[in-house]
């Protein structure tokens, strides 16, 4: 029989494997994908640590998505559950992008291909569905509306890692300040939405 602990990990490894199976889109959809298995259907956390985690990955280097795959394997099971989930989300696109890359001589010139054209174009409406959800979720007010259309703005006029640091920068300095300025309503604590819940 199986203790908790290993049944803890053959869950996360699974839900993880299906979810390595069928994210596809890049790091931005993915974390669509995460927002709806395990804030929506599994509640392993709230929408308001959900949000935390994302704005962490996403100003640490590398694929926010699998930055978050680990937080969360880590915050339900430890360092062995952040390792099941990485490695089971990992494990199917390393296999399909070794097979592509033995195969790619029998599909032709990839830069001609039709199919591919194809994909790109349906990768571009899965990320920009994820975005508009994403969006609706973290800018609800008028100020975050403006601070992500203008940071948005900075990154796209001014390429580079270092405006998008810049930028992520500039964020967290405005969020900080904005929060304390009760009277726009800007970056309610979690105490207080907590209340206003409780009161509804």
């Amino acid at each position: 029989m199986l203790v908790p602990k290993s049944r803890q990990l053959l869950e996360i490894f699974g839900v993880f494997l299906k979810l390595g199976c069928l994210c596809f889109g890049g790091p931005v959809a993915h974390l669509g994908y995460f927002h709806e298995e395990f804030v929506r259907r599994r509640k392993w956390l709230d929408e308001a640590h959900y949000t935390d985690l994302v704005a962490l990955c996403n100003f640490l280097p590398g694929p926010a998505s699998s930055q978050t795959v680990f937080a969360l394997g880590l915050g339900r099971a430890g360092l062995a559950g952040a390792l099941a989930a990485s490695i089971a989300f990992l494990l199917p696109s390393a296999i399909l992008m070794i097979l592509f890359g033995y195969g790619l001589a029998w599909l032709g010139d990839p830069h001609t291909a039709g199919w591919l054209h194809g994909l790109k174009i349906a990768a571009a409406a899965v990320v920009a569905q994820a975005v508009w959800q994403m969006a609706r979720r973290l800018c609800p007010d008028f100020l975050r509306a403006i601070l992500a259309l203008a940071a948005a703005g900075f990154v796209f006029a001014v390429p580079g890692a270092y405006a998008q640091i810049g930028a992520l920068a500039v964020g967290a300095a405005a969020g900080f300040f904005l929060s304390r300025v009760s009277r726009f309503g800007f970056g309610v604590s979690r105490s207080s939405q907590t209340n206003e819940e409780s009161n509804l």
